[in-house]
């Protein structure tokens, strides 16, 4: 075991707000512990030829001078979640920033909602709630014991308001937003439970944002013609914000909508 840097644990990392935010971390001084299904480029888990893998954030977080760790896990094998967490503990002692960002991206979740069938929505809630209760109850454990950590949920519009049109006309599915709009509720419960600890929670919504993915499940732009997008980088300078200003912990708690508060705090000046 060797620690000379604070430490990033980040899922979802092989692309789009993940990666972005594991190399806005790594160049704020993070050793990255990075994890998702796809492990290298051409390969990803469904076999679409969707850009990003591991193997690549790990390079770029490398390539800032840090280093990475490449933990291969799937949200919905609680198995590979726990060697992923337990292998950054014996590579580096702790986990001082966590970034639960990573997502179920299968069936279900432009479903119309007379169309879900059970077993779809306990697939959802299994990978973007009941894992992620999972993730931060074994990372928050140890932050509270050193006394000091940051827990940044990425959160989701879809969780919080109505969306602007039916699921297959650029709007989204009942149950991915109910999912994501029960992860929406840990931050405050959580910075309230544990006051003056020295752990802070965040919930960070992004915004729309132009992704890999996004860019498959989209081409005819439909969704980019209702909300104007931002690259992945403008969140992954929020995300790094959060885990390295002491201006955050009065913070805790609250959500923090990316893409205003990036223009507010000038962090992304090449998109402004």
């Amino acid at each position: 075991m060797s620690r000379k840097h604070e430490v990033a644990f980040v899922t979802g990392a092989s692309r789009g707000i993940g990666r972005a935010s594991a190399i806005a971390l790594a160049k704020a001084g993070f050793d990255v512990a990075m994890s998702a299904r796809t492990l290298k480029e051409g390969k990803s888990a469904d076999g679409r030829p969707l850009p990003g893998s591991l193997e690549t954030t790990a390079q770029q977080v490398e390539s800032a001078g840090r280093k990475a760790l490449q933990l291969p896990m799937d949200l919905l094998d609680l198995e590979s979640v726990d060697a992923a967490i337990d292998e950054t503990f014996r590579e580096w002692g702790t986990i001082d920033l966590l970034l639960n960002n990573g997502i179920y991206t299968g069936p279900g979740n432009m479903d119309f909602f007379l169309d879900l069938k059970p077993e779809r929505v306990k697939t959802l809630f299994q990978a973007n709630l009941f894992t992620q209760i999972h993730i931060t109850q074994r990372v928050v454990e140890k932050m509270l014991d050193q006394g000091t950590g940051r827990v940044i949920n990425m959160v989701s519009n879809a969780g919080l308001s109505d969306p602007p049109e039916a699921p297959d006309r650029g709007g989204w599915g009942y149950a991915y937003a109910a999912s994501k709009a029960a992860l929406h509720r840990m931050s405050g419960c959580l910075a309230v439970e544990h006051k003056n600890s020295g752990v802070c929670f965040f919930n960070l919504e992004p915004g729309f944002v132009m992704t890999e993915a996004m860019k498959l499940n989209d081409p005819e732009g439909r969704i980019a013609a209702l909300f104007p997008p931002a690259p992945p980088s403008v969140p992954a300078a929020v995300v790094a914000w959060l885990a390295s200003n002491s201006e955050a912990t009065p913070m805790s708690g609250q959500t923090i909508f990316a893409q205003p508060f990036c223009r507010e705090k000038e962090l992304h000046p090449e998109w402004l």
